[in-house]
């Protein structure tokens, strides 16, 4: 038997992304944003209100970086959830992360995160149905940990997914099939 539950945002897992600017004095900000995905291919997609810091900063530098998020640094990751860069200037420096500059876009890449999307931001859009920021994706870099035989391996990334359900973080590690060949066989 089913049961009712009280929740609307029930799609599970849903990913836990690092958006990183510049604020307006050069310094770092990084959002956690579990309201993200690919729009279509090479475009992101990220439902943010224009009250982030996050928003104004990516409008005013029209680039942005966004990282998956790992189990090494879940504490990190939460953290630029819980507080906010309009109200703690130096919300990364308390971080204890680093970040570097990305070579394509005017962003920061997040050093300690193993995969980054590197932005150019396209539009916003605010609308009734609106997404939020869109953003085409210019450069994808990842750690050498976690390449093998020349592509990412998810397994070695350790990302984290959020769990809207009870609010709770799970690791994604395990490789369970092949997409786009184990259907097949049902054909």
């Amino acid at each position: 038997m089913r049961k009712k539950l009280e929740i609307t945002e029930g799609i599970f897992p849903m990913p836990v992304l690092m958006v990183a600017t510049y604020n307006e004095d050069g310094s770092v900000n990084v959002m956690n944003a579990a309201w993200g995905t690919m729009q279509e291919r090479g475009n992101v997609a990220l439902n943010l209100t224009e009250s982030h810091k996050t928003v104004k900063n990516i409008k005013a530098r029209g680039a942005f970086t966004v990282s998956i998020a790992d189990c090494a640094h879940v504490k990190e990751a939460d953290y630029f959830g819980v507080e906010s860069g309009n109200n703690v200037a130096d919300k990364f420096a308390r971080s204890g992360l680093t970040s570097s500059k990305s070579e394509t876009v005017d962003a920061p890449v997040i050093n300690e995160f193993p995969v980054c999307l590197e932005c150019e931001f396209i539009e916003y859009q605010d609308g009734k149905y609106g997404c939020g920021v869109i953003g085409r994706v210019v450069n994808v870099t990842a750690d050498e940990s976690v390449i093998k035989d020349g592509k990412i391996d998810m397994s070695l990334v350790n990302a984290i997914a959020f769990d809207p359900y009870t609010h709770g973080y799970y690791k994604v590690t395990e490789r369970v099939g092949e997409a786009f060949k184990d259907g097949f066989e049902l054909k």
